[in-house]
Order: C-alpha cells, then structure tokens, then sequence
C-alpha cells in the first residue's frame, strides 16, 4: 500500500514521471541495442561519409560513414552500465561503513571521518582519472573509478541518517532487549534510513552517465570499438563546423539522460515525503 500510494504520488509528478519513462526507455534500449539497431554501428562505408540525417540514416553519417543513429542507441549501453556499478559499489560498499560508523561512534567514526574527508578533498573528476590510469584504461575501470568517488558521499549520508535513528525508541528497545548491534543495524536502522539513499541513488545515476562521458571523452573510459556518448563526442569535437550531426546527437543523448535521471530523483523525492518541496 505503502509503495501505490508512493507510486501515485510520483505519477503526479508529471515531469518526473516522464523522466522515469524515459529513463526505463534508456535501459531498454541498453539491454536490446544490438537487435535493435538498424545498422552495424561500427561497419565502415567511406562512399557515405558524413552524409546529413535523411530517411535511411536519421541521425547522418561519421567520417568514417558509420550511422550515427545506432552508434548512439549503442551508447546506451555504456551510459546505464556506468550508472548501475557506479550506484551498486556505494550501495553495498558506502552504506555499510557509514552505518558502522554512525552507530559504533567513538574512534571507528572518527577514523570514518577522517578517511572521507581526504577522500572528498579531491575534485572527483580528477579522482575519476587517477584511479582509472592507475588501474588501466577501459570502460569497466572508468566505473570502479566513478563507483569508488561516490561511495563517501553514500557513507556520509548513511552515517548521518544513522546517528539519528540509533536515537529513535524502537532502537533502544531493541538494544533492552538483548538484540546484538548486526542484528539492530539490518532490522531496525537500514530499513529506515532507505528513503534517502534511494534519493541519492537517483541523483547519481544520472552523473555517473555525465563522469563516464567525460572520462570516454578523455580517452580513460570506452575504448574503439565499444561505442560511448562520451567517446562520440571526442571523435566529433574537430569536425563540429563540417557535421555538426555528429555532436550534436550523441550531446543531446547526455543532456537528456541526465535530467531525466535529475528530474526523476526530484520527483522521487517529493514522492517518498511529501513535506518536501521541488528544489
């Protein structure tokens, strides 16, 4: 009841409802790109070279004459990857430690704290670099790398969700009780503190897409013949006064994605507390 009344909530949200749709789209796509696509997206044909968008090729032709149109369908694929792992390490990484440490306290927190602060000292991007050159260049370790600079922000979350529920009566029953800290932590403080870290997984899909396009187009993520957003648009950034095509669509593919992924983890927000407003 608790989730249809959640989920109706969000159905209000109209522009966050759209989002969901476009967002459940995506991964379709990403998950049936290769059956899909109209065109082998890396077959080269140098007899149709950078030819404008038209009935056969909607989104035109590269400089190779690969259809731009099923290289960003199978771009995708990349772009969810990139979102799932980098929301699956902080969830099953991050969330545990913050718990830890917010309901262990004393000197486990404090060290906690200490090693997320160093760790946000740094710009993430360039985090995201180090981590990928120092575990090798390709698209897997472009999403460890982006997973691991989003796990102190999940812990963070976590610790300070947690340092409010441990006082919560329940909690103290259950410690009056005999129930053991593992025991309290699964039954009693991770399923109330769900709400906003579902929230904030929302919110980091949709920049985990935008950190893997950017590191794709770096060079340190998706390397030829894998197909990225990212990397489409390293290859079209010196001919965007000759094919703006070739840019433009794999840009608009990032730019949609991520405010759907930003309008959704709104609307989802709003539908979990409705005391909350829209930012």
């Amino acid at each position: 009841m608790q989730f249809r009344l959640m989920f109706q909530r969000l159905f209000n949200e109209k522009l966050a409802f759209v989002s969901m749709i476009f967002l459940l789209v995506l991964v379709f796509l990403s998950l049936f790109a290769s059956w899909i696509v109209p065109f082998d997206p890396n077959k080269q044909d140098l007899t149709k070279v950078m030819l404008p968008p038209d009935g056969t090729y909607w989104f035109g032709t590269d400089e190779l004459g690969r259809d731009v149109f099923s290289r960003v369908l199978m771009g995708a694929q990349a772009a969810i990857q990139a979102g799932v792992v980098a929301i699956l390490i902080p969830l099953f990484v991050g969330v545990p430690l913050g718990i830890i440490s917010g309901y262990l306290g004393g000197i486990v927190d404090d060290i906690f704290m200490r090693i997320v602060d160093a760790i946000l000292s740094f710009p993430a991007i360039l985090l995201a670099l180090g981590i990928t050159g120092a575990l090798g260049v390709s698209l897997w370790n472009a999403m460890i790398a982006i997973g691991i600079i989003f796990t102190p922000q999940f812990a963070r979350l976590a610790r300070g969700q947690t340092l409010q529920v441990r006082r919560e009566p329940y909690v103290e029953a259950a410690k009056i009780s005999g129930a053991g800290p593992l025991w309290i932590m699964m039954k009693h403080i991770l399923p109330n503190i769900l709400s906003p870290i579902i929230v904030q997984a929302s919110f980091s899909f949709s920049l985990a897409i935008l950190v893997e396009a950017s590191l794709s187009f770096l060079g340190m993520g998706a390397q030829s013949p894998q197909v990225s957003w990212g990397g489409m648009l390293h290859q079209a950034y010196s001919m965007i006064f000759v094919n703006p095509y070739m840019m433009l669509f794999p840009g608009l593919a990032i730019l949609i994605s991520v405010l759907a992924g930003n309008f959704f983890g709104d609307g989802l927000r709003v539908a979990i507390d409705p005391k909350m407003k829209r930012s």
